[in-house]
């Protein structure tokens, strides 16, 4: 990407990195709200007047009666006292907070930019505007799926908000790495490989979304075995074909876990063909890759052991966030080659 203005494309650069540092925190922070069932303690979308915390025991009484009114109070956390409720409230507040933080912090920036070098330059900065808009609508959709008739949101919801949200980074990393003049490979390969592997990442967090969603990942505690046999026994085979499937949770944590060998095998394919045909280019990018699989696969293993403790599950998160964007500055390396 050429811009007359060095400085400029210097700044913009800069500008995209903050907000990809930024974007990674709220995706670990969003993972922490869905760990400590805190989703659902803000009850209401308070787009301009949540910006505020309560500041008086009125005001903490106020938001604590209208969690009382959902199904997750009523039926699960009807012992809940206000200090408790607290604990939620901020981890949700902090969420939303965060969210608003990040979208100021892009546009104010992007209209900037727009008028100093153009719309053609900027026209895919204003596509993840628009992403990061239907974010918060996504995040909001997602919660009122909580607010009547469960006690949790939909995982169907929260797979699309996840995903959203890894699309948002990766588009994001995505033009750092244009604006930035990262130095390409002098090497190519089929661009099948690399943006294949990042599909089936992508299609593993949609997944491990549905096991978080549905509480998955505290069933069939074993490794490598589910229970006593490799398939969940509580369920047939057949089954995995219907989609329905995708709303038991022994299922999606067969999935799961079997996407992770799947993904296993493909990189070692492409590993292969990068080394047999000798391209140096791509060693180091992909050995990182191999190293992030690797420590995605342990951690998820560990997760299942410890009937997925907080620190353990926010942990495999956060390194899905490594492994993304090593996929993606892969896939950036050698698309940059292709005639």
């Amino acid at each position: 990407m050429y811009i007359e203005n060095i400085k400029m494309q210097k700044n913009i650069s800069v500008w995209l990195l903050f907000n990809y540092f930024l974007l990674s925190i709220m995706i670990v922070i969003g993972g922490l709200t869905r760990l400590t069932d805190s989703g659902l303690s803000i009850t209401q979308w308070e787009l301009f007047s949540g910006i505020f915390p309560p500041f008086s025991q009125i005001d903490w009484e106020i938001y604590f009666n209208l969690y009382k009114e959902i199904p997750e109070y009523k039926l699960q956390n009807y012992s809940m006292t206000i200090d408790e409720f607290k604990i939620i409230f901020w981890w949700e507040w902090g969420h939303r907070f965060l969210g608003r933080i990040i979208g100021i912090v892009f546009f104010f920036p992007l209209i900037f930019f727009y008028f100093k070098i153009g719309y053609n330059l900027t026209k895919n900065l204003f596509l993840i505007f628009f992403l990061i808009c239907f974010q918060g609508f996504m995040g909001w959709y997602m919660v009122s799926s909580g607010l009547i008739d469960r006690v949790d949101v939909s995982h169907f919801r929260l797979s699309v908000h996840l995903i959203v949200a890894f699309i948002i980074l990766s588009l994001i990393l995505w033009n750092y790495l244009k604006f930035s003049e990262v130095n390409k490979s002098t090497h190519e390969i089929n661009n099948l490989l690399p943006i294949t592997f990042i599909i089936l990442v992508f299609i593993q967090i949609i997944i491990g979304a549905f096991v978080a969603g549905m509480d998955a990942g505290k069933i069939y505690n074993t490794w490598p075995l589910m229970g006593s046999s490799y398939f969940p026994d509580d369920n047939k085979f057949i089954n995995i074909l219907s989609l329905s499937a995708f709303s038991d949770p022994s299922l999606v944590q067969f999935m799961h876990r079997n996407l992770a060998y799947i993904i296993s095998l493909f990189y070692i394919y492409i590993l292969f063909k990068i080394f047999k045909k000798k391209l140096h280019s791509f060693y180091k990018i992909i050995i990182l890759i191999g190293v992030l699989l690797f420590a995605q696969i342990l951690l998820g293993i560990l997760t299942l052991l410890l009937g997925a403790e907080i620190w353990i599950s926010s942990m495999h998160q956060i390194s899905s966030i490594f492994l993304v964007s090593s996929s993606v500055y892969f896939f950036y390396l050698n698309f940059n080659q292709q005639p």
